[in-house]
């Protein structure tokens, strides 16, 4: 497929985890993939070098989502690099833990920085660079649901993403983009199981009626579904993939 007609799709923190598993599926659905990474070159590389084994094309492009230069320059390079674009997948985030008190602050000011301003930014320049039949999907959390103790400033970051996602929708109105988020439950990624106990895992795989922990491939096939042609229909909407998880 010429460089002018191949779809192209954006995928932030796709170097790792659910990110990664995402640019991973569009890929095989067919569209060129942008490997966006804030820091680790190599991991960046292992996702390009795999989209590559399967027969796609991709390149990895450097940016930290809540710097307002690194996210145009991530766009314009990537025009520049494809021609076009026409999905724009916002999975870059961090999870830092901490009670909502005046002593983590700093904490909290690191996660609204890169989950909630990085959104921002990232969807700012989606909206001003897609064209009709984009496709704008954020990452939010269901977490949101269950007020957990020391999740106060990730529950917020994302609870803000879900409010720009309806916002945007009705700012595009009449471009015929759409804007949408998937919430995933638990998921089996370096992050999540990251300095977890087998019995707490446990006890988290089993709040959901599925009593398991999903698979970054499960969270990738919803968000095929938003950026492939099924999706045209669904817009404005917080799609939770989290097995039932209340």
């Amino acid at each position: 497929m010429s460089k002018d007609l191949q779809q192209v799709a954006i995928v932030t923190g796709a170097s790792r985890g659910i990110g990664q598993a995402i640019a991973l599926r569009l890929a095989a659905d067919g569209f060129a993939i942008v490997v966006n990474y804030a820091g680790n070159t190599a991991k960046a590389q292992e996702t390009v070098k795999a989209i590559e084994a399967q027969g796609g094309k991709a390149i990895a492009i450097q940016a930290d989502v809540a710097n307002q230069q690194d996210v145009a320059r991530l766009f314009s390079e990537s025009r520049e690099a494809f021609g076009r674009l026409d999905v724009v997948v916002n999975s870059a985030g961090i999870m830092l833990m901490a009670p909502i008190a005046e002593s983590s602050l700093d904490t909290f000011d690191k996660v609204i920085a890169t989950n909630l301003r990085g959104t921002f930014l990232v969807l700012a320049q989606a909206a001003q660079h897609l064209g009709k039949g984009g496709r704008i999907i954020a990452l939010s959390t269901s977490v949101i649901a269950k007020s957990f103790p020391s999740y106060g400033p990730y529950i917020a970051s994302k609870a803000g993403v879900e409010g720009l996602v309806h916002v945007l929708a009705n700012e595009l109105r009449g471009r015929d983009i759409t804007v949408n988020a998937i919430a995933p439950g638990p998921v089996a990624t370096e992050l999540f199981l990251k300095d977890k106990s087998d019995e707490l895992i446990s006890q988290l795989a089993k709040q959901s009626p599925m009593e398991r922990i999903g698979q970054p491939e499960e969270i990738a096939s919803a968000v095929s579904f938003l950026a492939g042609p099924d999706g045209a229909w669904v817009n404005s909407q917080i799609i939770r993939v989290n097995g039932g998880l209340a």
